[in-house]
């Protein structure tokens, strides 16, 4: 049986197709399908380990969460981590295939199209449905020679095409008409309806309008979606960080936690569970006076860690760092951010720098070596040495690891973990390193504070060094959760029987979360 296809397409990025796709899988879901998430090709710094080792989209791998299915591969095909302005780094089907520029990507245009085609005909094969997000807008009319990941998938997958326009960054009438009018005529008839996202406000007063663009386009209007707050999902990109704001200062009795924004940050979502804490305020900075005042500062992943390591001594932040770190005050490097901690950073093939060698903080004994063979996988580890992150001992922790450059511990040096398990295989692995007073600590791990314990003993060490009492506060929502309230939200806003129709399929209305589970929602919390 061949799947059936349905596809979000966007007026621009960032206008909230992720969501979208991810609230209709864990709607099919729910009304008993086999779905699948697809997104040909996705330009992103946030990944993630798929189920067989390969790296993909972060937005895909929290997709098939909520489809309740392993994310692999063939969910996102082709994976573009930028680089600069002009390259990226290309990873196909799970694994870099090295860093190229824009002509010489599109030059593999028709090979690349022919691994979207077989990814995209596997998963068909496996699920009554497969989702399918664009990229960007499909009227970039300079690009669309090139296309692989709009009309170019629609019309291979004969899938309609729901457009989601954003309405809280305005124009939106103009954003939706004005790409319609761009396309051609036989991409236009695709296009099966719109939905307005983002919106904020009475809706009634929306009405006139929305008339307007069906009468124009004859194109009906899906559902009108109010922006949801608080939502604790992973973000596509580091343009999230724009849109939420670089947060807020801490307030009396709470806990502060500065992340530096690197200007080539990636996995920034490692913090998101901290940002959803009770009593706890996230900022990311990019000033060193910012640093003052936090109970733990954090550099975050890096896709470029020289080049980034270049910027934070450039802007004094790495002097700021150091001068913490001989306070004994904490501080946290993750995967790029831990290599930046330590002794030097070895790139002597130029993976990612054209500096065969770079000094690095000298916070941490390690040494950290590029290599042409990035490290994807699935982990599971325990604490190996007590610090802020937690107590030594066998319980296990789940995480990921995203990585070209290994760390060698110099003498004398204690790791922060010991891997257990990678892509399911038993290992014992060294993973990070502690300072020797404990204040700076450095890991390649990522998705740690998804776990309660480590994410709850962190933030218990951090009040206990200011004197503050516990925190007391709702728990925050679970991930399953999430899926759930998205799609509740969606599935209260949309017209279902006309997205039914829509998508050729007959299916009753799947009951909303709340009504099959009656504790969840009240359970949960939205800062």
């Amino acid at each position: 049986m061949t799947a059936r296809t349905l596809m979000i397409q966007g007026t621009a990025s960032s206008v909230g197709k992720s969501l979208v796709t991810t609230a209709l899988c864990r709607l099919f879901r729910r009304a008993g399908l086999r779905v699948a998430p697809f997104k040909a090709q996705n330009m992103a710094l946030e990944s993630a380990v798929s189920a067989d080792g390969g790296e993909i989209g972060r937005a895909q791998a929290v997709q098939a969460e909520a489809a309740g299915v392993a994310p692999t591969v063939d969910m996102n095909p082709i994976l573009l981590k930028p680089e600069g302005a002009t390259g990226a780094q290309v990873v196909v089907l799970g694994r870099s295939i090295g860093s190229m520029r824009s002509a010489e990507y599109q030059a593999r245009t028709a090979e690349l199209r022919a691994v979207v085609a077989g990814a995209l005909a596997r998963l068909r094969a496996t699920a009554d449905v497969v989702v399918i997000e664009g990229a960007g807008s499909p009227a970039e009319v300079n690009l669309k020679d090139r296309d692989l990941a709009n009309m170019d998938v629609a019309r291979a997958a004969d899938a309609p095409v729901l457009l989601v326009g954003d309405i809280d960054r305005g124009g939106v009438f103009a954003a939706l008409v004005g790409t319609l009018a761009l396309l051609d005529p036989p991409e236009r008839a695709r296009i099966a309806a719109f939905v307005v996202n983002k919106f904020r406000g009475d809706v009634g007063l929306l009405r006139p309008g929305l008339d307007v663009l069906t009468a124009r386009t004859g194109v009906p209007v899906l559902g009108v979606l109010p922006f949801l707050r608080g939502l604790r999902l992973a973000d596509e990109d580091s343009v999230a960080l724009d849109e939420r704001g670089r947060g807020r200062r801490a307030r009396e009795g709470e806990v502060e936690i500065v992340a530096i924004r690197l200007p080539r940050v990636s996995n920034l979502d490692d913090l998101a569970p901290l940002e959803h804490e009770a009593r706890v305020a996230v900022r990311w900075v990019e000033d060193p006076r910012e640093l003052a005042g936090a109970d733990l500062v954090v550099l975050p992943g890096s896709k470029c860690t020289a080049s980034d390591l270049a910027w934070l001594r450039a802007t004094g932040l790495a002097a700021e760092v150091a001068r913490r770190a001989r306070q004994g005050r904490p501080v946290l490097g993750i995967c790029g951010g831990c290599q930046m901690l330590g002794e030097s950073i070895h790139d002597p093939l130029g993976v990612e720098s054209a500096a065969p060698v770079v000094e690095g903080l000298g916070l941490l004994p390690v040494r950290t070596r590029f290599a042409r063979q990035k490290v994807t996988a699935r982990t599971r580890a325990r604490v190996a040495t007590p610090s802020f992150l937690g107590d030594a001992g066998p319980a296990p922790l789940d995480g990921y690891e995203i990585h070209m450059g290994a760390l060698e511990l110099l003498p004398g040096a204690r790791p922060a973990f010991e891997l257990v398990a990678r892509n399911g295989a038993a290992v014992a692995v060294p993973d990070g390193a502690v300072s020797p007073d404990g204040a700076v600590v450095g890991t390649l791990l990522h998705g740690l504070f998804e776990d309660d314990a480590v994410r709850g003993g962190l933030l218990r060490r951090l009040r206990e060094r200011r004197g503050l009492p516990a925190a007391t506060g709702p728990r925050i929502a679970t991930r399953e959760e999430e899926y759930d309230r998205l799609a509740d939200h969606v599935l209260a806003h949309l017209d279902w029987e006309l997205l039914c129709r829509i998508a050729g399929m007959n299916i009753d209305q799947p009951a909303a979360a709340a009504t099959r589970n009656p504790t969840s929602a009240s359970s949960m919390h939205a800062p």
